[in-house]
């Protein structure tokens, strides 16, 4: 190989490994961001109220759908313990890659990734024994559809438990019901025509938050 040559393919792999480092660099940012935001965000979401309303126990299988970087998976894996299994679902690749990293760092081993569709969050038939979404039911092009899958896949007596945004007024006609915001009267008759059972709904679970919305809960039930 030529003297130019050699330069060239040292010039080539110099600015590839710069790429790396920074690539690198940027996602170890990302990730300590992630613990700070999400450190914050335990202040105001109320985890463990919406985690008691799973009704899980060690051992069992959760799905949570729409799972992102993993806020609400990391702490539904430390709920149904070594024994148990978190199935973490998204239609998005990167908040997946990040979570599978998290889980690395982390050394949690009971989750299992999922790069579900707008129309199938790609579940196991009748093996999960509850499903959490937050913040994700507005964002579903075909609802139905999910809950037509979700409902498949729970067990009998098995729960489905929403969590999302009250539409705020000041937002109403910026789309259909609001941004990023979906009345929970209308999921409440989305799961019922679903075929499950609402057992709690918390119209104000969080009455303020950061952007001054007021979160709602929802739980349902598969019948027995």
């Amino acid at each position: 190989m030529g003297y130019r040559l050699k330069l060239l393919a040292f010039a080539v792999a110099a600015a590839a490994a710069l790429i790396l480092l920074n690539v690198g660099y940027s996602a170890v940012n990302t990730l300590s961001q992630l613990d700070r935001v999400e450190g914050e965000r335990d202040q105001w979401q109320r985890p463990l109220d919406i985690l008691q309303a799973l009704d899980l126990s060690a051992g069992e299988t959760v799905a949570d759908l729409g799972c992102g970087s993993g806020y609400f998976t990391l702490k539904l894996s430390a709920l149904v313990g070594s024994r148990g299994r978190v199935i973490a679902e998204d239609v998005r690749w990167l908040p997946l890659a990040f979570l599978r990293a998290r889980t690395i760092l982390k050394g949690e081993h009971n989750i299992s990734l999922i790069h579900g569709r707008p129309t199938d969050p790609d579940l196991p038939a009748n093996g999960v024994n509850a499903v959490l979404v937050v913040n994700t039911y507005h964002e579903l092009s075909d609802p139905r559809a999910i809950l037509a899958q979700v409902r498949q896949a729970l067990v009998s007596g098995g729960r489905l438990v929403v969590v999302d945004r009250q539409p705020n007024p000041a937002n109403v006609g910026i789309t259909e019901n609001g941004e990023h915001e979906i009345p929970a009267a209308k999921v409440e008759s989305d799961l019922r025509e679903t075929g499950l059972e609402i057992v709690a709904r918390e119209d104000r679970l969080i009455e303020t938050d950061p952007d001054r919305e007021t979160w709602w809960l929802l739980a349902a039930r598969k019948p027995y």
